[in-house]
């Protein structure tokens, strides 16, 4: 078994939408980013990579790179679970949170859950997603970022995946 930690943060900006774990969530700002700024799955990213040490999302699909301005970040996780796949591991769990004052996420985390579970090949009972505020503390409870963390639990390729 191997574990890895995501971490992402993204200012929040007027006249983006708001995507998060592959899907727009209502709201009058979005993520600013070189692609559609989805924290979420840039954290479940980070974390298989980082699992299978494989590095992390900037080397694969640099923010430098013109081929990934505005990119579907939940293309970029499909294209990471090839890799760890291709290494030999498959996908045991994956808990994340998402730390926002606003707006109000509980309602959408069964549809990520569904939109992550799809694009990534596993079931959705092993995806959590929670949401946080900061409690009014630092940028994201002021309303000027949001931040995701994930971990995930890979496992030797002949656990189930699908």
């Amino acid at each position: 078994m191997r574990v890895g930690i995501g971490y992402d943060l993204h200012r929040l900006e007027s006249g983006r939408p708001l995507i998060l774990g592959g899907i727009e969530v209502p709201f009058d700002k979005g993520l600013a980013g070189h692609s559609d700024g989805d924290a979420l799955a840039h954290a479940i990213t980070d974390a298989l990579l980082g699992a299978a040490a494989l590095g992390n999302i900037g080397q694969h699909f640099p923010d430098t790179d013109p081929e990934f301005k505005d990119a579907d970040s939940m293309e970029l996780l499909r294209q990471s679970v090839g890799l760890v796949r291709d290494r030999g591991y498959a996908i045991g769990n994956i808990d994340a949170n998402i730390i926002a004052q606003q707006p109000k996420l509980n309602p959408h985390l069964d549809a990520m859950r569904e939109r992550l579970s799809d694009v990534m090949g596993i079931e959705i009972d092993r995806i959590s997603v929670k949401a946080k505020t900061n409690e009014l503390v630092g940028p994201e409870g002021r309303g000027e970022a949001m931040s995701t963390q994930a971990i995930v639990l890979l496992e030797s390729g002949d656990a189930p995946s699908a």
